[in-house]
């Protein structure tokens, strides 16, 4: 039996993990013990405390006709690990990378990936002697 299905990453999740609050799909059946066990051995940290919570399936609508369907409900757990351990799934990893443009002005460019793979970067201070309307965002990505 798979306990653990998947990470649910969120925004409230990823503020959540910030203070040692993991969250994670599992399956229905899975007890308390059994998800504290799991996760302990899957990501090497010592887990506290496990909460779980049963999410309901909503109903959608569907567009052209004039029916509804029932989605299925998960089983969610809120896993509490110890203090200063972290799950590496849930970090962020922040670059900053200093570039030169073509009159070899220095541009600060601060470089952030996020979970699912795209690049975000933006610019943080353009050359000494720019305005400040040239201070822009850029995002780039698949």
């Amino acid at each position: 039996m798979i306990i653990l299905k998947r990470p649910i990453i969120t925004e409230k999740s990823m503020k959540l993990a910030q203070s040692g609050l993991y969250t994670f799909e599992v399956d229905k059946n899975a007890t308390k013990p059994e998800i504290a066990k799991k996760v302990a051995e899957k990501f090497n940290v010592k887990v506290v405390e496990v909460n779980t919570v049963n999410v309901r399936g909503r109903v959608k609508a569907q567009r052209r006709v004039r029916k509804s369907y029932q989605q299925s409900g998960f089983k969610k757990a809120i896993v509490h690990v110890g203090k200063g351990q972290t799950i590496a799934i849930f970090e962020t990893p922040k670059e900053e990378v200093t570039v030169t443009t073509g009159e070899g002005e220095p541009i600060r460019l601060k470089e952030k990936k996020d979970i699912l793979g795209r690049t975000k970067v933006k610019v943080e201070k353009s050359a000494v002697g720019a305005a400040p309307t040239t201070q822009r965002k850029v995002i780039t990505g698949k």
